[in-house]
């Protein structure tokens, strides 16, 4: 009953109550507030539960971005499988075929960290998909940043008097240094998950009549300089590897790299604002995508020309056909 200015007491009209508000009794003066999980329903007579908004398997997009983490997990072991069964000849091992295996252990489980992104935000998945996300893809950064480290080094142990130089770059070392590079960052990640760690939040501030189950950092500090440790290695990568993008052709694989860091670093560089303005599960998704673009793009850029020629170009995996290029290259 809203009652009219000027007009007698008896005087009134009927209006209904705003939105979030409700009123069931006959000739009510006042509205009623639903608690915070609940909102008015159409005829504002009753409260009903909000509505829960979260990026789920069963949606069009949950369904979509599943399939493509599923497909980048299966190529990455078909081109695992083709890397093994052909370990033994000249394309793998020229192209350093145990930091090979890795990263394509790590592009997997890249692929496979993505889902953690998906489903209802549990406290258990928010400490986790960060963790895993950061962890696995300085692994596999490392794994490129040392293979352009070997190229270099390669190259200058070819030159008079620089035989020196692989005493530092063999197995034991290129394993030490992936291992301290990602231990790095899996302390970065202990002490930013003991301080603040990421946990599930229902925001009702994007939509009145929704609650949006997301996840917070927790720290900001934290996840800058998780992102900004995976943007560093692969920022000196990049570099390293366009230092080396003209050297013979059987070092080719620093064009590679290359090509393959740029598309790295774009996708990531795209993917901070896009994230900032996303609102509850489009920044998962934004975030899923970044993994997902990112994934393929070193997976394509790095093994698909390999793959190519192990597979379709047999005649130029051999040691007379590399070494036949090799001379051509110097000749020049």
């Amino acid at each position: 009953m809203a009652r009219k200015k000027g007009e007698p007491e008896c005087c009134f009209d009927c209006v209904p109550c705003s939105e979030g508000k409700i009123s069931n009794t006959t000739d009510s003066i006042e509205c009623t507030s639903c608690p915070e999980d609940f909102w008015s329903s159409p005829k504002h007579d009753i409260c009903v539960p909000k509505k829960t908004e979260f990026l789920s398997f069963h949606e069009p997009l949950g369904i979509c971005l599943t399939t493509a983490s599923l497909l980048g997990t299966f190529l990455c072991s078909v081109v695992l499988v083709i890397f093994i069964h052909h370990r033994s000849t000249p394309m793998v091992r020229a192209n350093n075929a145990e930091l090979s295996f890795l990263l394509l252990v790590s592009l997997k489980l890249c692929f496979l960290c993505s889902l953690l992104f998906i489903g209802r935000p549990r406290l258990w998945t928010c400490k986790l998909r960060h963790a895993a996300f950061g962890i696995i893809f300085v692994l596999c950064v490392s794994c490129i940043l040392v293979k352009t480290m070997v190229v270099l080094a390669v190259f200058k142990a070819s030159k008079p008097g620089g035989g020196a130089v692989l005493k530092w770059f063999g197995t034991m070392q290129q394993r030490g240094t992936v291992l301290v590079l990602t231990c790095i960052q899996a302390v970065i990640c202990t002490v930013w998950i003991v301080i603040s760690s990421p946990s599930p939040h229902k925001n009702t501030k994007y939509y009145n009549d929704k609650i949006v189950y997301e996840c917070v950092v927790g720290s900001t500090i934290g996840f800058v300089v998780l992102l900004g440790y995976i943007g560093f290695l692969a920022i000196l990568s990049f570099l390293l590897a366009f230092l080396a993008r003209n050297l013979p052709d059987n070092f080719n694989e620093a064009k590679l790299i290359t090509f393959s860091m740029l598309i790295f670093c774009a996708v990531w560089v795209a993917f901070v604002p896009a994230y900032v303005n996303s609102p509850g599960k489009y920044a998962d998704a934004v975030e899923i995508f970044a993994i997902l673009a990112s994934s393929f793009g070193l997976l394509v850029a790095l093994f698909g020309p390999k793959c190519y020629i192990i597979l379709l170009r047999p005649e130029r995996n051999t040691k007379k056909a590399i070494m036949g290029r090799e001379t051509t290259n110097f000749s020049k």
